[in-house]
């Protein structure tokens, strides 16, 4: 079973805090590079694998969805996501993507925003998602970048102009790496780039887009704490199709 950090009170004060989760997918800065690798939903049945406050779920019915299931671990998250939505065409279910079960080609368009680095059997979550996408459909979905998920804090590295840096520890060594963000012993799952699409391209699926994100120059004149996210990727974005 995946980690579900998210219903611990003290992590769960401090994501509701988070700009992406007062603002939701406008407080995400990733969001228009996502935006620009999204099909059209019209009449798709959308599969949102953690789902979070469901911001994403409500988007796409008003992109004109037929039908969002909307999946995620956390009480806290699909309670939250439940309250702020009043739709009959959105599901929200509570379900373990570590051992998803999903009716075949039930879904033309699958999406997950930063929560596929949670997941441990990485490769069975893939060949779950592309039995159940139709011929054709697209997969969508950000995550920790790999880079960041093995980068030390600034200071182990020096530059020549003698800015401290980043530097990696063990990128080549996957599996879990226990973090200290908002609540201390959170578990990410490392793998390396080409872990993750050698993973997607062995289940069939074609790899259409891969995006190492970063913020543009005016989004660093707007917000400077991203500025940080120039130095190594923070993100990545990949975009497949069955």
């Amino acid at each position: 079973m995946a980690q579900n950090i998210y219903d611990t009170p003290a992590f769960f004060a401090g994501y509701s805090r988070l700009d992406r989760s007062v603002r939701g997918l406008d407080g995400a800065p990733e969001w228009p590079a996502i935006r620009a690798l999204l099909p059209d939903l019209r009449d798709k049945r959308v599969l949102d694998l953690g789902c979070g406050f469901g911001w994403f779920a409500r988007w796409a019915r008003t992109e004109g969805a037929a039908h969002v299931l909307a999946i995620d671990l956390s009480e806290n998250m699909l309670s939250r996501a439940r309250a702020a939505t009043g739709d009959t065409a959105i599901d929200y279910v509570k379900a373990d993507l570590e051992n998803l079960e999903l009716a075949e080609a039930a879904f033309d368009f699958a999406y997950s925003s930063l929560a596929f680095h949670y997941i441990e059997d990485f490769a069975r979550l893939v060949r779950t998602l592309y039995r159940a996408l139709g011929v054709g459909a697209q997969l969508v979905f950000s995550i920790e970048h790999p880079i960041y998920m093995a980068s030390r804090r600034p200071g182990w590295m020096t530059r020549d102009d003698g800015r401290k840096t980043w530097a990696l520890d063990s990128y080549a060594t996957e599996g879990a790496r226990t973090t200290h963000w908002l609540a201390k012993g959170v578990v990410k799952q490392h793998r390396t780039l080409g872990t993750t699409l050698n993973t997607l391209i062995d289940a069939g699926f074609v790899v259409r887009h891969v995006e190492e994100w970063h913020p543009t120059p005016a989004q660093i004149a707007a917000n400077a704490n991203l500025a940080e996210d120039r130095e190594r990727p923070m993100l990545l974005l990949i975009a497949v199709h069955r």
